[in-house]
Formats: C-alpha cells, sequence, structure tokens
C-alpha cells in the first residue's frame, strides 16, 4: 500500500521471494516507473477480490491522508495479514482514522504495528528486509531472529 522507498524494495524483494506483489496507490502519479517494474500489479483502489486470504498487505507511509479509508477497504476483505509501518515512538495515525470511519475495534486490532523483525533497520532496503523476513516468519509459525 503505497507507493515509497520501502514499497519499492518491498515489491522487488518480495517478487524474488516468490511473493504476488501488488501496489495499491490512490495517486498514480506517485508511483515511480521502478516501482511498477517490480509489481505484478499495479491499482488505485483495494477492489473486491484483490486481497484473498493468503494476502499479506504492508501500508509503508502511515501518514498518507487515505491511510483510514484504505485500510477500511483491505479488512472488509480476507487478509491473512495487515501491518503498518511506523516507529512505536510515535502515536500511530490509523487507529483515529479507523475509528472516525466508524470501524470496530476487533477489526482494528487486526492491524499490526510495529512490523518486521526487530533488527535495528533504518534505510528502504534494510526496512524491506526485515519486513519480508518477519512475514516469512508469520507464514511459517517461526519466532523469526535467531531462536531455533
Amino acid at each position: 500500500m503505497f507507493a515509497s522507498p520501502v514499497a519499492r524494495y518491498l515489491l522487488h524483494f518480495g517478487h524474488d521471494l516468490g511473493f504476488r506483489t501488488v501496489l495499491v496507490d490512490p495517486k498514480p502519479d506517485a508511483i515511480h516507473a521502478d516501482d511498477r517494474a517490480h509489481a505484478d500489479t499495479v491499482t488505485a483502489t483495494v477492489a473486491a477480490g484483490l486481497v484473498d486470504a493468503t494476502a499479506d498487505v504492508v501500508v509503508t507511509d502511515h501518514d498518507r491522508p487515505e491511510i483510514g479509508t484504505v485500510l477500511r477497504e483491505v479488512l472488509d476483505q480476507p487478509a491473512r495479514w495487515i501491518g503498518v509501518m511506523g516507529s512505536l515512538r510515535h502515536t500511530a495515525p490509523h487507529i483515529e482514522a479507523l475509528r472516525g470511519l466508524g470501524v470496530a475495534e476487533t477489526e482494528i486490532a487486526r492491524v499490526h504495528r510495529p512490523i518486521g523483525l526487530n533488527i535495528g533497520s533504518r534505510t528502504p532496503p534494510e526496512i524491506a528486509v526485515a519486513t519480508l523476513a518477519g512475514l516469512l516468519a508469520d507464514r511459517r509459525g517461526r519466532p523469526g531472529g535467531f531462536a531455533f
């Protein structure tokens, strides 16, 4: 969700890892050619049927004004996992946005934050690696990190 430097690396690495990559951004002008090159699908909306029970949805820009509307559309579908990037040091704006749209607390609780493995990532490629590693661990029922 949302074109960004982190989304670009998620699309690139995710595609290489075998994920079906979809970039959703309501602002088509925000989508860079590199984003399009690594996405299997690029769309402006979360259309019915886009998200199935195997989908992992990652919101890469927690400051976008459309975050509540877009997340509500995702929550109306059977996503396996939904997460919003953002530091625990900052307020999670998606929560108030979803409450303002009348979304039930049980649905809001489906949205994970923070996301990814805690590896101290700072750059967009590092954040993408941490996020994808966390998704892979979760899909396989593993804790991530070096616990075996």
